[in-house]
């Protein structure tokens, strides 16, 4: 695999740092989970359970080994810098400087390991007047601007139903450890790697922020319609809604050819892009009158077919069920020996040679510590000692 020999010492909790390191791990990294002996990562007691095991955590920890640790003790910090000794890359998602107060900032990591890869996840930045702010999805989604542009023109500003801050700042993360790596083959030396997730997500304003850099007008929610193409977004079928993207004039005029309304072609009022984004409600209103003939199956084949991109809302069920994402593997089953079958999400990157692969299944918590500790020197003796006095 591509990451095969390369060892991560995961200090990450939740969801932005695990996102990273289970992208490592999926690439084959060896990623040793460090846990609190104390229930461990709070994600392994939320979302729904199979055979009493959080689904949640299976997906986000699969490919992991799990080793329980007191960092609050000076035996397992003892632990954690023979770790780090023998790792090349170290996450973690602790608020800046917690690490540091542990002793183990940025100088002290070198000592230990001179080309360490330290990566680290925050919610504002390692600095800054925000930097000591605690930080959730929720918030970031809310300090990013993307929640004013989200929801319906007339409504409340909306965040992203799944948690987007922690899986765009994770996959960012992971993006720049293989960065630091490359860099690493090259130069010999270590880096220090970060990523935010209010960052992440202003990095997601695209076209919005683009608007506003150009001319200072602060963009509104527009619901389903796009900020900068029309006509686009939901139309009525005879059935049901059907998403519809024509994203350029050419598109578009496809779209009229497949609905029969060549009539429109030249219609003054809509000759330009500009000009039916300043009519959008009347085009919509014509597209409308054609769709709501139709049910949503017939317009996705037809549109498709004129090369019009369209598609049926599909909710999470229709999703596993639709025989693209079947066929793109985006619903995994481990077969764990003792808890039964455990679905989890795919990989969404595909290799042709040397693909992603369940190669470990998600562990209980400490399942790995004894085997790890091993491989570290400790002798049994020394492993119950550790265990009688909690540090694991």
């Amino acid at each position: 695999m591509q990451l095969e020999g390369l060892r991560v010492v995961d200090l990450t909790r939740i969801l932005s740092g695990p996102f990273c390191s289970m992208f490592l791990a999926d690439l084959g990294a060896e990623v040793i989970k460090i846990e609190d002996p104390d229930g461990g990562d709070p994600i392994r007691g939320q979302g729904e359970q199979r055979h009493g095991f959080s689904l949640y955590f299976a997906s986000f920890n699969r490919n992991k080994r799990s080793v329980t640790l007191n960092l609050r003790s000076e035996q397992g910090k003892a632990v954690l810098r023979q770790l780090i000794a023998s790792a090349d890359v170290l996450v973690e998602n602790y608020r800046p400087g917690v690490l540091d107060r542990m002793g183990f900032d940025r100088e002290t990591l070198k000592s230990i390991r001179p080309d360490l890869v330290i990566c680290r996840v925050t919610g504002f930045g390692l600095d800054g007047p925000y930097a000591d702010r605690p930080a959730f999805d929720f918030i970031a989604q809310a300090m990013s601007g993307l929640m004013s542009v989200t929801g319906e023109a007339d409504g409340a500003p909306m965040r992203a139903g799944p948690p987007l801050s922690d899986l765009v700042a994770g996959a960012y993360a992971a993006m720049g450890v293989l960065a630091a790596l490359i860099r690493r083959g090259r130069t010999g030396a270590g880096e220090e790697v970060s990523t935010a997730l209010t960052d992440s997500m202003v990095s997601m304003l695209a076209f919005m922020a683009t608007n506003y850099f150009a001319t200072g007008k602060v963009p509104q929610r527009s619901g389903n319609d796009h900020g900068l193409v029309s006509p686009y977004g939901l139309f009525e079928a005879a059935d049901g809604q059907v998403a519809i993207a024509p994203s350029n004039d050419g598109v578009y005029q496809k779209l009229l050819s497949a609905l029969g309304l060549e009539r429109l072609r030249d219609h003054p009022e809509f000759r330009s892009n500009r000009d039916r984004f300043e009519r959008r409600a009347a085009i919509n209103a014509e597209i409308n009158q054609v769709i709501g003939t139709r049910g949503i199956d017939h317009w996705v084949s037809v549109l498709n077919a004129a090369g019009v991109p369209c598609g049926k809302v599909l909710d999470i069920g229709q999703v596993f069920d639709d025989p693209q994402i079947q066929h793109q593997q985006m619903r995994l089953t481990i077969d764990d020996p003792r808890r039964g079958p455990l679905d989890v999400l795919g990989f969404p990157i595909k290799f042709s040679d040397d693909p992603c692969r369940i190669h470990r299944n998600p562990p209980d918590l400490g399942g790995d510590t004894d085997a790890v500790l091993a491989e570290l020197g400790y002798d049994n003796k020394s492993i119950a000692a550790l265990r009688a006095d909690r540090v694991i």
